[in-house]
């Protein structure tokens, strides 16, 4: 897809408290900040050792969600806490991303590259905060799924990734050699597990675009494996998760955990606000799981 050039750093302002700044800093605690028209939000931990060069995880919000209401909901900065590194939260263009042809909303219509977008946030904060650049995550819901693997083909930025139910939107000839944990519920109509257009898909046309019509889920890891060369995957079943693991060339891993019977949600979250819920086209999340616990790991225990 073609892409605009990178928003200009020197328009970034910290928005912290209601108040405009100037700096560049990434203070303890949440804060939110502007970069050029676009915006988001980051947090902190207060107990980070000065100095350190810790990772960045960036947290990509669903359709129809908002990097506030992925913060709220997801419970990444408690992880942030446990675990210590910094949480990114960016908004998306009509709170949708450009992860392909088609999708999603706002964000495809307007042709928002959102690629230069999130590139730009991690530069940012890394300007604000010691960021270990070799260790710059990135997961997300739903659309925000769809968005991390779009950064896996057109990005070297990220370093893995860790989508929730969402898949491949376009085509990826070449994906980044990183690794990949994916989850997903196998009763979701939304993304359905077993490949094809999902309940709001319209074709990618009208005014509010919406195309979802990628692979079964499974072939789409089975063939992500393939092109980077992994071993054949094993696989170990706990009641209703069935987790699904490849090692890959240099210690890279590409894992698939399903969830039986869950829909078009974030296993774990905290259960939301039922006009919310609705607004985001959410089902009630899975308890079989903590989806964020154990991307914190996975991210945790990457060489």
């Amino acid at each position: 897809m073609p892409r605009l050039l990178p928003l200009t750093l020197t328009l970034l302002l910290l928005l912290p408290a209601g108040c405009t700044r100037d700096d560049v800093g990434i203070g303890p605690g949440s804060t939110g900040h502007r970069l050029g028209e676009r915006t988001f939000r980051t947090y902190r931990p207060a107990s980070l050792p000065a100095g350190r060069a810790v990772p960045l995880v960036v947290v990509l919000h669903g359709g129809a969600g908002s990097g506030a209401q992925a913060e709220r909901s997801y419970g990444w900065n408690a992880a942030a806490d446990r675990d210590g590194f910094v949480v990114a939260y960016p908004d998306g263009v009509g709170r949708s991303w450009n992860a392909g042809p088609g999708c999603c909303g706002p964000a495809v219509r307007d042709g928002a590259d959102d690629v230069a977008f999130l590139e730009d946030v991690v530069t940012a904060v890394s300007r604000g905060a010691p960021i270990d650049a070799s260790r710059i995550r990135v997961t997300g819901m739903s659309n925000g799924a769809m968005m991390a693997y779009r950064l896996a083909c057109d990005s070297t930025v990220f370093t893995a990734i860790a989508p929730v139910a969402g898949t491949l939107i376009g085509d990826c000839p070449h994906p980044a050699p990183v690794p990949v944990l994916h989850i997903h519920g196998t009763a979701d109509e939304s993304v359905p597990w077993a490949g094809g257009p999902g309940k709001r898909d319209n074709g990618g046309t009208g005014r509010v675009p919406v195309r979802i019509d990628g692979p079964a889920v499974p072939d789409m890891i089975a063939g992500r494996r393939a092109a980077v060369s992994c071993a054949a995957p094993t696989e170990t079943v706990d009641g209703p998760v069935t987790r699904s693991v490849a090692v890959c060339p240099g210690g890279r891993t590409i894992e698939l955990i399903s969830v039986a019977g869950a829909g078009h949600q974030w296993p774990g979250a905290a259960p939301a606000d039922p006009a919310v819920t609705g607004r985001l086209d959410l089902d009630p999340p899975s308890t079989a799981l903590d989806a964020t616990t154990v991307i914190a790991r996975f991210f945790a225990d990457l060489p």
